[in-house]
C-alpha cells in the first residue's frame, strides 16, 4: 500500500506542473491562489487529523515550533515562488524535467551531512543526471547554464530542486515529532501565512476575476498536489527513509510530460527529452538500491 500511494502522489505531482502551468499563465500575480490552496489543503488535513486522531497536537517548544516555520518557508513558500513564476517563462513539461534531478541532490546532501557513503556507481549516476539536467535547462544544449545564456525561468525551477531538497530533509526530521498529517498540516498553514503575506505585497488580487481553470486548477493543487501527496510522500519517508521514497520522484517528471502533451498540447524538443532521459538514467543509477538516512542517524 506504501508504494501503492506513492505511485499516485507522483501522478497528482506531475498534474501540478499542469494546473501551475494554467494558473501561471492566466494570472500576472499568482500568489494569492498559492496561499489559497494551501489554506484549502490544511483545512481538509485538519479534517481528516480529526476524524483519524481525535485531535490537533500543538507543536511543544522552540524545535518543534522552528521545523513548523522551516517546512512552510522551503516547502511552500519558497517552493511555491519558484514553481509559479518559473512556470510564467518555462512550459509545464520541461520544468518537471529538470525537477526530476531531486533525489540525486538529496543523495548528495545525505553523503555531504555524513548520512551514508559516496560509491563509484553514485557518483557516475549524479553525473549522468547532472549532464542531462544541464541539458534540458540549456533547452537542448547542455553548456547554456555554463555559458550564462539562460533565463529567469530556468533559475526558479532550479530553485525548486534546492527548496525541496531542504524540505524533505526537514520533512524526515518533523517525522520524529509528527504524524505524517500533522507535519502536513503544520507545513501547509505557516507555508499559506507567508505566501499571504507576500501576495498582499504583491497586490493585484482579484478572486472574481479567475477563470473557472484557475479555480479548478487551484483545487486540484489543494486537494490532490497537496493535502494527498504531501501526506502521502511524508508517510513514505517514514517508513522508508528519504533517499528511497525519493527515487519515486523519477515518475513525475513521465506524469507531467504525458499529462502536458495531452492536456497543454505542448511538445517538447528531441534533444530535451533526450536529456530528461539522462536525468532519469542517473537518478535511477544513483539510487537503485535503499540507502540514504536510515533512522539511526
Amino acid at each position: 500500500m506504501t508504494y501503492a500511494k506513492l505511485i499516485a502522489a507522483m501522478f497528482f505531482w506531475g498534474g501540478t506542473w499542469i494546473a501551475g502551468r494554467i494558473i501561471a499563465q492566466e494570472l500576472t500575480a499568482p500568489l494569492a491562489i498559492a496561499a489559497l490552496r494551501f489554506v484549502l489543503s490544511g483545512a481538509i488535513v485538519a479534517g481528516v487529523l480529526l476524524l483519524s486522531e481525535g485531535s490537533i497536537p500543538l507543536p511543544q517548544g522552540g524545535r518543534e515550533w522552528g521545523l513548523v516555520w522551516a517546512l512552510g518557508f522551503f516547502g511552500i513558500f519558497l517552493y511555491g515562488l519558484c514553481f509559479f513564476f518559473g512556470l510564467q517563462r518555462i512550459s509545464a513539461g520541461r520544468g518537471a524535467l529538470v525537477v526530476a534531478l531531486n533525489p540525486v541532490v538529496i543523495v548528495i546532501l545525505a553523503w555531504l551531512t555524513g548520512k551514508e557513503r559516496m560509491t563509484s556507481r553514485k557518483a557516475v549516476g549524479s553525473l549522468i543526471a547532472f549532464a542531462g539536467c544541464l541539458t534540458v535547462i540549456g533547452n537542448g544544449d547542455p553548456l547554456a547554464l555554463i555559458n550564462g545564456e539562460v533565463g529567469l525561468g530556468e533559475w526558479l525551477i532550479l530553485g525548486c530542486v534546492a527548496s525541496w531538497a531542504a524540505y524533505t530533509f526537514l520533512g524526515w526530521q518533523a517525522t520524529h515529532c509528527f504524524s505524517a498529517l500533522a507535519t502536513t498540516l503544520y507545513a501547509s498553514l505557516s507555508g499559506a501565512l507567508l505566501l499571504g503575506l507576500a501576495a498582499l505585497w504583491q497586490g493585484d488580487i482579484d478572486p472574481a476575476g479567475w477563470s473557472w481553470r484557475v479555480w479548478a486548477s487551484m483545487g486540484f493543487l489543494a486537494l490532490f498536489g497537496t493535502a494527498i501527496a504531501y501526506t502521502w510522500f511524508t508517510a513514505a519517508v517514514h517508513q522508508l527513509g528519504a533517499g528511497h521514497a525519493s527515487v519515486f520522484i523519477n515518475l513525475v517528471p513521465v506524469f507531467a510530460v504525458l499529462q502536458a502533451a495531452l492536456l497543454l498540447d505542448e511538445r517538447l524538443r528531441p534533444a530535451v527529452l533526450a536529456g530528461g532521459l539522462l536525468v532519469i538514467a542517473g537518478v535511477w543509477l544513483t539510487t537503485r538500491q535503499k540507502n540514504t538516512l536510515e533512522k539511526t542517524a
